[in-house]
């Protein structure tokens, strides 16, 4: 037998043994719990995540906790379908907003954003070569902190020519930091004693997802909430720059840039609820139904992080994202405690 075919042979055992645990652990949990029992708890979960009882950061802790121990219930769910489920929620958020009060947060959040994007692309660049990593991977993950996470990552993922791996390695490392920032960073502001524009414009700014940053916000008030949101999603908008710009860089011709289009019914709700007085009649119900939406999101996204996959993230890529994340953190904290 030749080297390559004995170093085959070990691969394919090596896999076959991974899916044989993999099989064993799957059947252990169903022993704990029968299958049919185990979607009629996941589905009392989302409907109790449906209900003022349960915050944001315990979602998707809970969300976690229940594929940890019992299995997931439904592994091919939809991520399109939790993804279009976070849009409609921050879509009917804008029904809570005044157009005016979202100029203005805009505005004074704008000078944030620019300096927080080109610090976090350039270090990202330093420290990826500094670590010996893959380009483009570590221009993913930095994108992510940057921008909004696992969305800015899937629309430079395509104009940089990303392969599969760098892709799903990126999208660990911040979803990973993700979960952590919406469970830590209601407990810090509170710690700080920050006000709730200070915490909304830190959130938005910090924290990578948008479902975490509202999520987050959420928890520690209504303004601090308004705030995240505009100041995130104004953000957000910042992909379609750093995408061409990325497919400059890396020299990907003919890619389309994915735009989040979200944002647009986002700007409209808030219109709406700012110059069309009977919106007021029901503006209160579509936030109250939206606030609910964006928890039982959160159970969703949780529940889909597996010890796997947080395994399969490698230690290089995270200590980037570590970093990163620690600088847009401490760096935008100082500056809005300090500069105003």
């Amino acid at each position: 037998m030749s080297a390559n075919s004995a170093v085959l042979t070990s691969n394919v055992a090596a896999l076959r043994a991974k899916s044989t645990k993999r099989s064993a652990q799957q059947a252990a949990k169903q022993k704990i719990l029968p299958p049919a029992a185990r979607k009629a708890l996941f589905f009392f979960c989302i409907v109790l995540c449906a209900t003022p009882y349960l915050s944001a950061p315990v979602a998707l802790l809970g969300g976690f906790l229940f594929t940890f121990l019992l299995g997931h219930p439904f592994p091919k769910l939809s991520g399109k379908a939790t993804g279009m489920l976070l849009k409609a929620s921050v879509v009917g958020l804008g029904f809570g907003m005044n157009i005016q009060s979202a100029l203005q947060v805009g505005r004074e959040g704008l000078w944030l954003t620019i300096a927080s994007i080109s610090t976090v692309l350039v270090l990202g660049y330093v420290i990826g070569r500094w670590f010996h990593m893959r380009r483009k991977m570590s221009h993913l993950v930095a994108s992510g902190t940057a921008i909004c996470g696992g969305s800015a990552i899937a629309a430079v993922a395509p104009a940089v020519k990303a392969n599969e791996k760098e892709t799903s390695v990126s999208l660990g490392v911040v979803f990973l930091l993700n979960s952590v920032a919406l469970l830590l960073f209601p407990l810090l502001g509170h710690w700080l004693g920050l006000t709730q524009h200070q915490f909304g414009l830190w959130s938005a700014i910090a924290i990578h997802d948008t479902s975490s940053v509202v999520g987050a916000s959420s928890a520690y008030g209504s303004e601090a909430l308004n705030v995240a949101t505009t100041v995130k999603l104004a953000r957000a908008l910042w992909i379609i720059p750093v995408s061409l710009l990325s497919a400059l860089l890396f020299r990907s011709s003919g890619k389309k840039v994915s735009i989040p289009w979200f944002i647009g019914f986002f700007i409209v709700a808030m219109l709406l609820n700012s110059y069309l007085p009977f919106v007021g009649m029901f503006n209160t119900q579509l936030v109250t139904v939206s606030k609910a939406a964006l928890v039982v999101t959160l159970f969703l996204i949780g529940s889909s992080l597996s010890v796997e996959k947080i395994r399969a993230v490698g230690f290089k890529p995270l200590l980037l994202g570590v970093l990163l994340w620690a600088v847009v953190s401490v760096g935008s904290l100082l500056a809005i405690l300090y500069l105003g």
